[in-house]
């Protein structure tokens, strides 16, 4: 079993900066990539960004040049930096890991982000 747990959600006005934090622990045996998703009320669940263990992004169209994606290999732990913020970008924002061999996928909980216009 892997916990995820994020932190760094909040209200912030447009314009403003937040960072998301999630932190991984319990069977973990090599994480090979890490990703954040969204999802909007009454929206399908979209990805944002992802990072993998040779440290290559993707960043959603939307966020590109707003959010950075990094993670910390000694802490398991990835971040997601995100300036500019847009009402738009209004939503719970999830982790996931692929984790292991088999790629096994782990969630976190949630982290809402309201940006107020």
């Amino acid at each position: 079993q892997v916990q995820l747990v994020e932190s760094g959600g909040g209200l912030v006005q447009a314009g403003g900066s937040l960072r998301l934090s999630c932190a991984a622990s319990g069977s973990i045996f090599s994480i090979n990539a890490m990703y954040w998703y969204r999802q909007a009320p009454v929206k399908q669940r979209e990805l944002v960004a992802g990072i993998t263990s040779a440290d290559s992004t993707y960043y959603a169209d939307s966020v590109k040049g707003r959010f950075t994606i990094s993670r910390d290999n000694a802490k398991n732990t990835v971040y997601l930096q995100m300036n500019s913020l847009k009402p738009e970008d209004t939503a719970v924002y999830y982790c996931n890991i692929k984790n292991g061999p088999s790629w096994d996928d782990s969630w976190g909980q949630g982290t809402q982000v309201t940006v107020s216009s």
